[in-house]
């Protein structure tokens, strides 16, 4: 960034201007009492006045009545105009009272005044092992050679099995009380900054649910063309990274395997002798009861978007059923006012119509069909055996089992090749069975035929010949 991006951000950024507020202090502590400290979102106005009432009691004590004059919700409304949008203001359907929560740039200003009070403890040692995790991760997952993940997965597999030897041998290592501390401060401020990219996911789904709003408001083209720019800004946000990760992610919490495993870890967590003095440890276990209701706030935003669409089309339906009714009356009105006095010369021209006449004797006359004699007609018989076994040689592909061997090989990954799933269900059926794969994967949509990569697959036939045929990529993917 140059200067003149950061003076920009100085002159109209609402963290910014939060920090030069007159009364910066005062709202950082509300919003660290209210929202970031107990770690909630959405919540009511009489609720957040309660909180705001408190906090204003124990300053007036200390610097009096003239230090902070103004009421609880006056406070409120300030922070929540659009010319500060430290709060964002809403209502949900059905209710009156509106809702508050935590802007992204409030939170943002929130938690770098926190960074500046410092650490009694500095996580270093997990930060460690968390780059070291990932950046393997990253490029194991990444190798497309087969061979040297092979490699890797049995070193993997050598590392677990002298383990298991020597916990067998009871040589059992148990982390030790600031290595479970630096972990569990590391769990703590991941789970915060998950809730807080929610705010920022969520914030990007509004913007574009308003510029829909906008674009319907002001549009004046035909209603194709709207739709395929409110459709082409909503794909953009969903194919984007931020877009997939989220449901990447949303798919992940709503997989009752998986939550269930995430409860009990956390469960555990809480029962580990090194944690015990930690405070607040219980509140660990609700960390994903928190996630929840952000990500289905999230999704609700999403779902306005098509909300706004069948919205649109219904009163673009009234106003076009509206304007031919009007035209209808209209033709109506011009004809009863031309009955009694009918315009001179051409009115209307109208096609005439017209019928195909043919007449009986233009139709052709009976022909007999004529016989033909065949003299002579003698029929050789032929007494040597006819193998008729051809004729009962045919076999059915069965296409679910094809099936079941794809859903069997994506139960451990989430893309394979055609070549992979031959190779752990070698073709039993030839050329017929391939072509059934071909067939299911022009049928489903998470399949793909790459015809710029060559794959060469072979089988084996009855008499233990090989055939084999060189085909397009097909890359089968697990469904979301």
């Amino acid at each position: 960034m140059d200067y003149y991006a950061i003076n920009a951000l100085r002159e109209n950024h609402a963290g910014w201007a939060l920090l030069r507020a007159q009364n910066a202090p005062l709202a950082v502590c509300f919003f660290m009492a209210a929202f970031t400290g107990p770690n909630q979102r959405n919540l009511g106005r009489q609720h957040l006045i309660d909180i705001l009432d408190d906090v204003l009691f124990g300053l007036r004590e200390s610097y009096g009545e003239e230090k902070f004059p103004r009421q609880a919700s006056e406070y409120l409304d300030d922070w929540a105009a659009p010319e500060r949008s430290w709060l964002r203001k809403y209502y949900l359907p059905g209710q009156d009272e509106p809702r508050y929560d935590l802007t992204p740039a409030a939170e943002n200003v929130v938690r770098w005044v926190e960074s500046l009070r410092g650490r009694d403890f500095v996580a270093t040692q997990s930060r460690l092992s968390s780059i070291f995790t990932v950046l393997k991760t990253l490029v194991q997952q990444s190798e497309a050679d087969p061979e040297v993940r092979l490699t890797e997965l049995q070193r993997q597999r050598d590392e677990i099995d002298a383990e298991m030897q020597r916990i067998r041998g009871g040589n059992i290592k148990v982390m030790s009380a600031p290595e479970a501390m630096d972990h569990f401060q590391q769990l703590t401020a991941l789970a915060k900054d998950l809730l807080a990219d929610f705010r920022e996911v969520e914030q990007n789904f509004r913007k574009l649910d308003r510029q829909v709003r906008e674009q319907i408001a002001t549009w004046e083209g035909s209603q194709g063309e709207l739709l395929a720019s409110i459709f082409g800004s909503q794909q953009d946000i969903s194919s984007s990274l931020q877009g997939r990760t989220f449901q990447g992610f949303w798919d992940y919490l709503m997989s009752p395997q998986l939550r269930a495993e995430l409860k009990d870890l956390l469960q555990r967590a809480t029962e580990i002798e090194a944690l015990a003095g930690v405070e607040n440890l219980q509140a660990v276990t609700g960390l994903h009861q928190d996630w929840l209701p952000a990500v289905e706030q999230t999704q609700g935003t999403v779902r306005q978007l098509s909300q706004q669409l069948r919205r649109l089309l219904d009163d673009k339906v009234f106003l076009e059923n509206k304007r031919i009714m009007q035209l209808i009356r209209r033709v109506e009105s011009g004809a009863l006012a031309t009955r009694q006095a009918p315009p001179s010369g051409v009115f209307m021209e109208l096609a005439a119509p017209s019928v195909d006449v043919t007449l009986p004797f233009e139709r052709p006359l009976y022909e007999g069909s004529r016989k033909v004699w065949v003299m002579d007609d003698v029929v050789m018989a032929d007494d040597g055996d006819v193998d008729a076994g051809a004729l009962f040689s045919q076999f059915h592909v069965d296409k679910e089992r094809l099936r079941s061997n794809i859903d069997a090989v994506l139960e451990d990954a989430e893309q394979a090749t055609l070549a992979e799933i031959t190779g752990a269900h070698p073709l039993s059926q030839g050329l017929a069975e391939l072509v059934a794969y071909y067939q299911l994967a022009t049928d489903s949509e998470w399949a793909t035929i790459n015809p710029e990569t060559q794959q060469q697959l072979s089988w084996t036939l009855a008499d233990g010949s090989i055939r084999e045929a060189t085909i397009d990529q097909i890359i089968f993917a697990r469904p979301a």
